[in-house]
Formats: structure tokens, C-alpha cells, sequence
């Protein structure tokens, strides 16, 4: 989306806006957002405002411009556009529950529409929890042009009322993207199509605002090789994934060029300048485009051969993990085992792996599979909520995870020495998983649930719910 968004502005002479979108302040870290920039910069996409470099329009983060949404929530309010919400969670769970058993669009019932003004003001007074919601028609439908489907309509039925500011006043996307994409000038917004069925909410408060909508356009999501939507369970989707794995940023860049869009000469090696010379919307594809990681590394291999010489594969290698400051990392931690330098290598290759191959048995060990599958499953939903990845920290995370699980910890560690390393015998663990990083030591766990799935030993649909369930008691709730 990003690419895209930078090739369209790019070619008609436009500015791209990196705004960090914070509102929800349980999943937006400092470490989250500088993984962003990271990323996109990795990449080779630069942005013209940002939180990094400023703009006109700043500040470009949603958290410093509150204000700005409170401001609009109280008009939307005293205009009668939208109004307070007191229902508990509980209700409201019921509420979805009845609609879904009746096999009705799960939406807010309009409890709260009711409320007479002396109603609110008591309710308010004796200090209950309240939202703000959008009034959406009760009948009609919402009409919108799209630039890549032509003209759209929604009934408003099918709209619920949407909460735009929580009761810790903090706004939800839906409002603070329609006050910012407005105060910040934004005349097109290009985005993926699971945010059609919202569109009509924004259109909404554009029009109770009285401002004039941006251009829309929805692009396909990208798919995995079986046509479902693309997800981490199946593919890795972190951009530091693929660097750290050790692909171009230039085949990568061009990879994803290619979801959805060709050139007009159908070439299939293009820089990013390229693109954005040719970009036209409009030859963007609507079918799902497949991200396929074996035809990224195809990719790659002919930027390595075709565009690089030996001298410059060999700088990128040690750019990459082949210089001194990786190795002196890794030294430490493998002299204890070390008798000849030949040693060096089998025992620290996982770290350059994008992953190690082993036999089911060997994962399992002497544990039962599907009890290796419930730790790992565990471990990863753990290790999401991770906000420093060090060998502390981790070895923090599975002290906490033997003791809940009354385990061991090396039986606990067994399977994950296997499915980070490829072997039962490695570097230190913890440090090893430090090394690898955040993103390779997740796909490693999910590719071993996979095997384990494959051979008939994972968790069942029914297994993983009950888990989920016992992993909420437990640990709490899942970051996702």
C-alpha cells in the first residue's frame, strides 16, 4: 500500500504523508513506530512529511493531536450527528450474540439513541463510562466512487454506528483519519479493500462536517499461494522478516511492484523510479494478487547475478551478517564449544539460515506432539507481546512460562532448541534468539506448529479455541 501510495503521488507530482496512526494506546510503542520507518526506509521509500522530517500539516503522529478530534467529536455532538453511548461491554456482547443467532449484520441496536438530554447529564454526572457514537440513516443507502470499481452503494443498514471517540477520549481510526486526511489536504486515499465497507462512515462524517471527501481507491489484498488472505500464520509479512533473511530490498521492492500491477511493456526487473514513471491507477489488477515467497527468492537471485558483480554481492554479504560486528556477537557464545574452526560453523549456521530443516521426531522429542504443539502456540502468542527482544528479557519470558506451565525449563526448552537451531544441541538458547531477532524467531515457531499440523500432531480448530481460552486465564489477553 505504501509503494503504491508513493508511486501515484510521485507521478502526478504529489507529496506522501507517513502519519503514525496511535490512537490505541495498548498496541503503539515507540518501538513499534521506529520499526515502520525502519522498514519503509530498508526499502528505499521516502516520504515528504512525516514525524521524522515535518511538514506543514504536523504534528504527524494522531496521540499529539487529540485535541483536534475532541474538538470535532463535541460538534458532531452539539450538531445531533452523533451522540453518547453508556452500554457496558457485557451488553453489548449479548446484543451480537442474539443478532448473529438470528442471523442478522451484528451491529449497534440504537439503545443509547433514546436518551433524553436530562438523561445523559445525570448519567454523566454520576460518573458511567460513555463513547461517542456516529448516527448513521436509518434507511437509504451511500453512494461513492471508487478509481479503481467505479461507483459503489452501501445500504445504511449495513452500517453500524460506529464509535468514533472511546471513553478515555482518545479517537478511533474512523474520525481521526477523516480530521487529519481533511486538515492535512490529502486529496487521494489509496488503501486495501477490507476498508470498503467502512468508506461509507467516512463519507458520512465528511458530510457532517461539511467537508469535501478525498478520492478513494481500493486495492486487492494480497493473497497466499492458496488464495487466502495473506497472514503470518502462512507467510511471513514483516518487512524486517526479509532482511533479516537476507533478500534485496531492491528485489523485494520490485517484488511487490509486481502484486497487482504490471508495466506497460511487461517487464518484470523495474527500480522504483520505474514504477513510479509508468504508475496508472487504473492498471492496477482486482483479482487477489499471490504473494509467493519461492518466486521472491526466483526474484532475487536474478538481482544477485544480473545486477550486482561479485564485489558488490560480496559488500551486501557483509553488510548483511558477514562483517565483524555480527561475528563478534556470535564468538562469545560459541568458544565454549569450539575445538577447531571447523567447529564455528555447524553450531552457529541457524543464525544464517531463514530456517533449518529437521525430522517431526526430533521436534517432538520425548513429549507427546501435541503437547509440544500447545507450548509452542503458547510461546508465540508470549513472544508477541514482547516489547524489548534481549536474552534478559526472553529468558524472562520463559522462566514465567515454565513456572505457569509447571514444567522444567530445559523440557520446556527442548522443542524450541530443535525449531530455532535445526538441532537438540546449539549455542545458548536465549542468545541465540536475541541474535535472530523478533521476526525470524516467530516464523521459526509457526513453520514448526506447521509440521507438527502436517503430520497430523497440531492443534485441532477446536484444541486451539479451548487454548485460547486457557491461555486468557493464564497469561491474559493475546496480541495479534
Amino acid at each position: 500500500m505504501a509503494l503504491f501510495n508513493l508511486a501515484f503521488a510521485r507521478k502526478h507530482g504529489g507529496r506522501m504523508v507517513l502519519r503514525i496512526e496511535d490512537t490505541d494506546q495498548l498496541r503503539s510503542t515507540p518501538e513499534s513506530e521506529e520499526a515502520i520507518l525502519q522498514a519503509l526506509s530498508w526499502m528505499g521509500m521516502k516520504w515528504d512529511e512525516g514525524p521524522d522530517c515535518g511538514g506543514e500539516f504536523g504534528p504527524y503522529r494522531q496521540s499529539e493531536r487529540t485535541a483536534l478530534y475532541q474538538a470535532e467529536a463535541q460538534r458532531l455532538l452539539e450538531q445531533g450527528n452523533a451522540y453518547p453511548c453508556f452500554c457496558s461491554s457485557e451488553r453489548l456482547d449479548q446484543v451480537r450474540k442474539e443478532q448473529m443467532a438470528n442471523k442478522e449484520t451484528p451491529r449497534y441496536d440504537g439503545h443509547c439513541l433514546s436518551l433524553t438530554p436530562e438523561e445523559i447529564e445525570e448519567r454523566k454526572n454520576q460518573n458511567e463510562p460513555w463513547v461517542v457514537r456516529l448516527k448513521v440513516p436509518a434507511e437509504g443507502e451511500c453512494r461513492f466512487t471508487d478509481e479503481l470499481r467505479g461507483e459503489i452503494s452501501i445500504e445504511w443498514t449495513q452500517i453500524d454506528h460506529q464509535v468514533i471517540q472511546k471513553s478515555d477520549g482518545f479517537p478511533t481510526y474512523h474520525l481521526a483519519n477523516v480530521v487529519d486526511d481533511h486538515l492535512m489536504e490529502i486529496s487521494h486515499v489509496i488503501r486495501g479493500e477490507e476498508w470498503i465497507s467502512s468508506t461509507p462512515k467516512h463519507v458520512l462524517l465528511y458530510e457532517y462536517l461539511g467537508w469535501t471527501p478525498p478520492s478513494f481507491a481500493h486495492l486487492p489484498l494480497l493473497r497466499n499461494p492458496d488464495k487466502s488472505k495473506l497472514s503470518k500464520r502462512k507467510n511471513p509479512t514483516s518487512i524486517n522478516y526479509y532482511q533479516d533473511a537476507g533478500f534485496l530490498p531492491e528485489a523485494m521492492l520490485n517484488y511487490l511492484g509486481m502484486m497487482g500491477y504490471t508495466l506497460p511493456d511487461q517487464r518484470e526487473i523495474f527500480s522504483l523510479d520505474e514504477l513510479c514513471e509508468t504508475f496508472e491507477i487504473k492498471r492496477v489488477s482486482l483479482g487477489g494478487p499471490i504473494f509467493d515467497v519461492e518466486k521472491l527468492k526466483w526474484l532475487n537471485g536474478r538481482y544477485l547475478r544480473e545486477k550486482l558483480s561479485p564485489e558488490e554481492v560480496l559488500q551486501k554479504l557483509i553488510d548483511w551478517k558477514g562483517g565483524p560486528d555480527f561475528f563478534r556477537k556470535i564468538i562469545p557464545l560459541a568458544l565454549p564449544r569450539l575445538e577447531t574452526f571447523s567447529d564455528f560453523f555447524p553450531i552457529s549456521q541457524f543464525l544464517l539460515n531463514e530456517s533449518p530443516v529437521y525430522p517431526l521426531e526430533e521436534l517432538a522429542g520425548k513429549q507427546e506432539p501435541v503437547e509440544v504443539a500447545r507450548i509452542l502456540k503458547v510461546a508465540e502468542w508470549e513472544l508477541e507481546k514482547a516489547s524489548t527482544w534481549d536474552r534478559d528479557s526472553l529468558s524472562s519470558i520463559f522462566q514465567n512460562l515454565a513456572e505457569k506451565e509447571g514444567k522444567k525449563l530445559k523440557e520446556l526448552l527442548a522443542p524450541f532448541f530443535v525449531c530455532m537451531t535445526g538441532s537438540k544441541v546449539s549455542l545458548p538458547l536465549f542468545d541465540g534468539m536475541a541474535l535472530l531477532g523478533a521476526d525470524l524467531t516467530r516464523t521459526r515457531i509457526r513453520k514448526a506448529l506447521q509440521l507438527l499440523s502436517e503430520n497430523g500432531a497440531g492443534l485441532s480448530k477446536k484444541g486451539l479455541k479451548a487454548l485460547e481460552k486457557e491461555y486468557r486465564q493464564s497469561y491474559g489477553n493475546r496480541i495479534d
